[in-house]
């Protein structure tokens, strides 16, 4: 996409994002302005998933450093590739933008006259991550890159993982405007899906977005990406970025209680129903509350935040930055919950 079209949809995008007000990209200055430099750079236009995060610059950060150094850097794994985990994990979390934008830049990626081998290749990949969503089906899905690039996966799952849940949160549930009529969307996307895969083609070089962030220690949870040295300094410092916005935004008692029932987690969904998160949050003090009620939200079912969800934040004192770091903090816990379970060998003979 041209560094116009790129500057051209900035506006409407901006409009895409609810219940927090980014920063204007005329306005950026400091680390959320050096975010969204190398965010329309190198993805190709200021995606809405991340400028939601500008409230909280230091998660705005983490976040870009995520999607830059898994989906968009150069690696051993191609780019469609790793745009049909985005777009798997994205559809398992019921997460209807991510899923479109990321199937419309896979698909323009592969072409109108791509082969079948390499369609056959791209539903290996997506159905992996798709099995990789659930604990018990994890354990026996097939790699399908060589074991020595799976972390390069992973890390494309621990991404969506994180962004599925934010943009569930404070977005859409489309990025083609609702007034788009149903005859064109189809077309609509199509071209979308040309657009983004221009800038997708680039080989960007890895470890660019580093400098965005302080060097951290590598979590004990994070230790697969070991064997891909600038992945695993990326997410290192991300998760510091992200684990010091939950400290200061996210009470003790309620990051304690998504922890404790995070480790209960196996993948699966938790119902239509919200009755278990009155139940979960019964003991914590009655001013705490609402932050335990959107942080297990987030974590387990970003797709059942409403408005009243976070209206009770609000009024317990919560601004635009304490409700993205609050979501942050529960999004990446979920995040790295979620990849724990995957294996990064072949899975044993039945």
């Amino acid at each position: 996409m041209s560094g116009l079209v790129a500057r051209v949809a900035r506006r409407p995008s901006q409009g895409q994002v609810r219940r927090v007000t980014p920063v204007p990209p005329e306005h950026a200055r400091g680390l959320v302005a050096a975010v969204y430099h190398q965010v329309e750079r190198d993805f190709g236009m200021l995606a809405p998933p991340v400028s939601l995060h500008s409230p909280a610059p230091s998660v705005l950060a983490a976040c870009w450093v995520v999607l830059r150094e898994t989906l968009v850097a150069a690696g051993r794994v191609d780019r469609a590739a790793r745009e049909a985990v985005a777009a798997a994990v994205s559809a398992a979390n019921a997460c209807p933008y991510c899923q479109e934008v990321h199937s419309a830049t896979m698909a323009g990626l592969a072409g109108p006259a791509a082969h079948a081998s390499a369609d056959t290749r791209l539903a290996r990949v997506a159905g992996w991550a798709r099995d990789s969503t659930d604990r018990a089906a994890a354990r026996h899905a097939e790699l399908p890159v060589p074991a020595d690039q799976a972390a390069e996966l992973v890390g494309v799952a621990l991404a969506f993982h994180y962004l599925n849940r934010m943009v569930n949160v404070f977005l859409d549930a489309s990025p083609i405007p609702a007034t788009v009529p149903a005859s064109v969307r189809g077309g609509v996307r199509r071209i979308f899906g040309r657009l983004m895969a221009r800038p997708a083609r680039r080989d960007r070089p890895a470890g660019a977005a580093l400098r965005l962030l302080p060097a951290a220690p590598p979590p004990a949870d994070l230790a697969w990406a070991a064997g891909t040295p600038t992945m695993a300094d990326a997410l290192a410092r991300a998760a510091a970025a992200i684990d010091a916005a939950g400290r200061r935004s996210v009470p003790p008692a309620v990051r304690d209680l998504v922890t404790a029932r995070l480790a209960e987690w196996d993948g699966q969904p938790t119902g239509l129903s919200r009755a278990w998160v009155g139940d979960a949050v019964r003991d914590l003090p009655a001013a705490e509350r609402p932050a335990g009620r959107l942080a297990l939200l987030t974590a387990l079912a970003a797709y059942q935040v409403d408005d009243d969800v976070v209206d009770g934040v609000r009024a317990a004192g919560a601004d635009d930055a304490a409700l993205v770091e609050l979501t942050a903090w529960a999004s990446m816990a979920a995040a790295r919950r979620a990849v724990s379970w995957i294996p990064l060998a072949p899975a044993p003979p039945p």
